[in-house]
């Protein structure tokens, strides 16, 4: 099945280059219709996918570097070939280059002329014995494109980290958002503790450790099987979550008897989290316009034994209570709006959204952040909460929001007392009363968020 893998991965990563869906739901398509697979194949595409995406622009210039043909005139299909040829033959040294070559050149056969068949057959084999050879631009004549290329990222992106964190502090953050990510999960406090939740799973994973900062975050490298298989998970003991996703509800700090609104609740990451920490006393409204993914979320508040959540379709772009949204809701006492934003801060296990984001992108994301939160803060009670949160580091989309927002909405403002939180998780947010977290600073996921209240 090694060959079908290969195929599979050109499939997925070709779908992806054609932007009309990321590569989680590429991802999901794929392996929802084709259950042929077995374990270690699937493993293999998910090798292949998120190398490819994640050393693009470096593979990129090996390729461009032994091509003569054009770069820009390589039909995207070759390249792609080409990418998973060349990343089996730099980064995996269980792959013999042998097999790496001959399945490219059967890949290019299926769709390809004779003329360009041989040119893959022969640029990855002179690259196999050659490519250690291949020069970068230098770091002190040009740190942007030495960057770009030899730590594949696009160079917009580089230019404003360097503006920002200077170049000891972009290389490190490069590297940190380049390397393989654990497993994180959130221990559902309804049903065990975190130390059942280790016991249950260490016999199944190489290595296992409890988070740094969130009191029920576990995280683990090379399970033995898919995390959906264990039983720990069957039985709804844990949800796969980020350390700083988890983060985000404890800055919400939902309290029992309480009505929340999760609005962008999507498949209920956050969702789960809330009605934990409520103890299934309260209310909690997930909305989100995806309908489909409010069904999956549904099934996972019942794996999880959440019972306090109802659904609602709704597009965040209308007023929640206007005509055009064909349903009315109430106040609450605490809303979280975990936006749509570029998802810069999660590109470590999105690699996708390195190519599929742009600097237009954060003005676009930023303009419907503003709107979200202006539409839900009619709905938050006096004295309530209102929560913020991006998978983004970047300032459009961060501090920029928060200062147009408060600039159309005197009701509310930052709020810095964060009674009950841990000094360690207090030791994320800074003197405005802003949280955020970084892949270098802090081994978790770029998160920014914010605590509004409102005061009048």
């Amino acid at each position: 099945m090694a060959a079908d893998a290969r195929k599979t991965a050109l499939f997925i990563i070709n779908t992806v280059d054609k932007g009309r869906k990321t590569l989680d739901q590429t991802l999901e398509d794929v392996f929802e219709k084709d259950g042929r697979f077995s374990r270690k194949d699937i493993s293999f595409i998910y090798v292949l996918v998120y190398g490819v995406l994640r050393w693009k622009k470096r593979l990129d210039r090996i390729i461009e570097n032994f091509s003569d043909t054009r770069f820009s005139g390589i039909e995207h299909r070759v390249l792609n070939v080409l990418r998973i040829g060349l990343f089996q033959i730099v980064y995996l040294d269980k792959v013999p280059v042998s097999a790496a070559v001959n399945t490219s050149v059967e890949m290019a056969k299926s769709f390809a002329a004779r003329w360009t068949v041989r040119f893959v057959n022969a640029l990855l084999r002179r690259a196999a014995r050659e490519y250690k050879n291949v020069t970068f631009p230098d770091m002190e004549k040009d740190p942007v494109s030495a960057l770009s290329i030899n730590k594949s990222f696009p160079k917009w992106l580089i230019r404003r980290w360097l503006d920002r964190f200077g170049l000891q502090e972009t290389t490190a953050l490069c590297d940190a958002v380049n390397t393989i990510p654990p497993i994180t999960v959130r221990t559902n406090s309804l049903k065990t503790t975190r130390e059942r939740l280790v016991d249950s799973v260490r016999p199944y994973v190489r290595h296992i450790e409890i988070t740094d900062y969130a009191p029920s975050g576990v995280f683990f490298i090379n399970p033995k099987a898919a995390v959906s298989d264990m039983a720990a998970f069957k039985d709804g003991w844990f949800q796969v979550q980020d350390e700083a996703a988890q983060l985000v509800t404890y800055l919400l700090n939902p309290q029992p008897g309480e009505t929340i609104l999760d609005a962008c609740a999507g498949l209920g990451g956050k969702t789960g989290h809330i009605g934990q920490l409520m103890k299934n006393s309260g209310s909690i409204t997930a909305v989100d316009k995806d309908k489909k993914k409010l069904i999956k979320l549904k099934s996972e508040m019942k794996r999880l034994g959440v019972l306090t959540v109802k659904t609602s379709v709704c597009d965040l772009d209308i007023p929640l209570n206007g005509k055009a949204a064909g349903q009315s809701f109430g106040m609450f006492d605490r809303i979280l709006l975990d936006a749509p934003c570029s998802g810069i801060g999660v590109i470590r296990r999105n690699p996708d959204a390195k190519w599929s984001t742009s600097k237009k992108n954060l003005r676009r994301y930023q303009e419907k952040q503003v709107k979200y939160l202006c539409n839900l803060s009619d709905h938050v009670k006096p004295s309530g909460i209102l929560v913020y949160a991006v998978c983004s580091t970047e300032p459009e989309e961060n501090e920029d929001v928060v200062k147009r927002f408060l600039n159309k909405n005197s009701r509310f403002d930052i709020e810095k007392n964060f009674v009950g939180l841990s000094s360690n998780i207090r030791s994320l947010v800074d003197g405005n009363g802003y949280f955020k977290t970084s892949p270098y600073h802090n081994k978790m996921d770029g998160f920014f968020s914010v605590r509004f209240k409102r005061i009048k």
